[in-house]
């Protein structure tokens, strides 16, 4: 089979992907193009960047995969609101006009009128079937236990199954209400975070409480034989949610829900400055509380992720385990599985919907004649390419900032290396762009981890987001063991390679890496090699030769609430909106000095 076109769009994260002969060939995010953050429109932009990429046309698409079946999503909307008694009687009026007003109903006409492409060449895919093809057919395994976690599909929020060569089969399923992503999004909302952007943020404060709301949230469950579970919808609002997910019963069991605006600092280092006296003593103590409640949910929904895949691993006898959707981002738990169950994980990158415009175009790929197996993704640098230097250097002339110069390839990691020994925090902007939502070392902001004060310095200097958020460590392969309790790794497709599991940082080290050291001392580790990302590994190299460790200090390149850098353009807008000491694009290195 020749080019598919894998699409996912009209919820959030939109997406593209070209699939050729079962090889991943191009994917982006629509957001990365359009600037808009969680952008769900028709995604145009990354479409043609992944026409661009391949060289093709929409007449050299064979066919185009869908991401999940629209009328079967719309008869759930249907269902939801015929059982939802009259918590929200607006909301099917609501949605079927949104669904009407942005055409929801004519995803294939859409199609067509955009790119020209015959509609029967266009065709849906299960949701989750989406997410599991994503997750199963890049792994490298031949056979595994494939789980698919978010907050709902068509119908369902969690599935299990076994993927065996170009087979998937599906075992068993849990549907709404019954959600472990929106119980987490629920939570989310309560602790005062975006859903869908803030359940990041409700694992960093995790580490800070202690899970003494635990015998209050676990109830809200009951777990199934077979992997199923049910939830008490007394506490949630699932099925026709307005403003909020949760109903006034949870907030009767836990208290005031926290407001977005109010201060979060468990340590008096970390109040704004001039707070103090009794103002400081309760914002210490409701933060506590605040803290207590995400590590209660973070374990809750641990339990939850334990009980499914447990089940499904003994339904199928197989440890080589597939996890896919939302929930899937979850690396605490993912650590978990990995240490304490032994099971080998593959997570695709970009484990939400957008990677799902990966699953359902490789789902199409292995259906009927010609079906074949998609090789292992073990790059997740399949966006937009490092331009052109004379690209560059006209950015760099619009910008107005000073060269500070250019480097050949053997001298730029030594120099790079130099003005972080310095302190300096710098914009990294090398390569193709990554493919998920963690920037690994293309799209990067990097900063000295042995340094105590980087921590404070990025989060508010240069990111401006809470205090308390963490950064993670990336590391040579070569340094891993000596820093992390980091279990044998596979070659390039292990989660820790696309910074996707949680992993101690051995106590002997943990005040040697004080910016990467998590409250709970640990680390969601990204590990590096010489084939992974050459380049970004000649810079760790260079930093242990300078410093003596193997690591540096890893985050997006983006400020709070917008998507990561995709161009230079983009990449010296946010330079001189932030606190960023220098940034590195390609072998241009660009001081925050103005050209005379």
């Amino acid at each position: 089979m020749g080019y598919i076109l894998g699409l996912s769009f009209d919820f959030h994260d939109s997406a593209a992907a070209l699939v050729k002969d079962g090889v991943v060939v191009a994917a982006g995010i629509e957001e990365r193009f359009s600037r808009i953050k969680h952008d769900a429109s028709f995604p145009r932009k990354a479409i043609e960047f992944c026409f661009q990429t391949a060289g093709v046309s929409p007449a050299d698409i064979e066919a185009v995969a869908y991401y999940e079946v629209p009328m079967l999503k719309f008869d759930r909307i249907l269902w939801s609101y015929e059982n939802a008694g009259q918590r929200n009687p607006d909301y099917l009026d609501r949605t079927v006009a949104s669904w009407l007003r942005y055409r929801k109903f004519e995803i294939r006409d859409r199609i067509f009128e955009e790119l020209g492409i015959a509609k029967e060449k266009i065709s849906y895919v299960g949701h989750h079937i989406s997410h599991m093809s994503a997750a199963f057919f890049c792994s490298g395994f031949d056979a595994a236990t494939i789980v698919t976690m978010d907050g709902v599909g068509e119908y369902e929020t969690t599935s299990w199954g076994v993927g065996n060569g170009t087979k998937i089969q599906k075992l068993g399923s849990a549907d709404l209400p019954n959600s472990i992503g929106l119980f987490y999004s629920a939570l989310t909302a309560f602790l005062g975070f975006e859903v869908n952007e803030g359940e990041y943020k409700v694992m960093g404060m995790a580490a800070f409480g202690e899970p003494t709301y635990y015998d209050i949230l676990r109830p809200m469950f009951r777990l199934e034989e077979g992997g199923g579970f049910l939830i008490d919808t007394n506490y949630f609002e699932f099925l026709t949610p307005k403003d909020i997910p949760y109903t006034d019963a949870l907030v009767d069991v836990l208290g005031q829900p926290r407001d977005p605006k109010q201060h979060f600092a468990t340590l008096e280092e970390d109040l704004p400055t001039g707070i103090t006296g009794q103002e400081a003593d309760a914002i210490l103590a409701a933060s506590k509380r605040y803290a207590d409640i995400a590590a209660s949910v973070q374990k809750v929904t641990e339990d939850v992720i334990f009980h499914v895949v447990d089940s499904a691993v003994r339904a199928t006898g197989i440890k080589e385990v597939c996890l896919a959707g939302g929930v899937a981002l979850n690396s605490l738990a993912n650590g978990r599985l990995i240490r304490e169950r032994g099971y080998s994980l593959y997570i695709h990158p970009a484990a939400g919907d957008s990677g799902s415009a990966v699953g359902a175009a490789l789902w199409r790929a292995c259906q009927g004649v010609g079906k074949r197996r998609s090789a292992p993704l073990t790059s997740p640098y399949l966006g937009t390419r490092c331009p052109r230097d004379e690209e560059i250097d006209q950015a760099i002339s619009d910008s107005g900032f000073q060269l500070h110069g250019t480097f050949a390839p053997d001298q730029l990691p030594f120099e790079v290396a130099r003005l972080l020994t310095e302190g300096n925090v710098i914009g990294w902007f090398q390569g193709n762009a990554e493919w998920g939502p963690r920037a690994l070392g293309n799209r990067s902001i990097l900063a000295d981890p042995t340094r105590a004060d980087m921590k404070k310095i990025v989060n508010e200097r240069i990111k401006f987001r809470e205090p308390f958020r963490p950064f993670a460590p990336a590391v040579m392969i070569e340094e891993v063991y000596k820093y992390f309790e980091c279990p044998e790794l596979r070659d390039g497709t292990s989660p820790e390679y696309f910074m996707l599991a949680v992993h101690r940082v051995l106590p002997a080290f943990r005040a040697v890496l004080p910016a990467i050291t998590h409250a709970d001392g640990t680390a969601r580790l990204q590990v590096v090699d010489a084939t992974s990302n050459p380049i970004f590994y000649s810079l760790l190299k260079a930093f242990k030769a300078l410093r003596g460790v193997g690591v540096l200090m890893n985050t997006s390149y983006n400020l709070k609430g917008e998507p990561i850098v995709d161009t230079p353009a983009d990449a010296l807008r946010t330079f001189s909106y932030s606190g960023l000491d220098y940034v590195v694009l390609s072998n241009r290195i660009v001081s925050k000095d103005f050209a005379l």
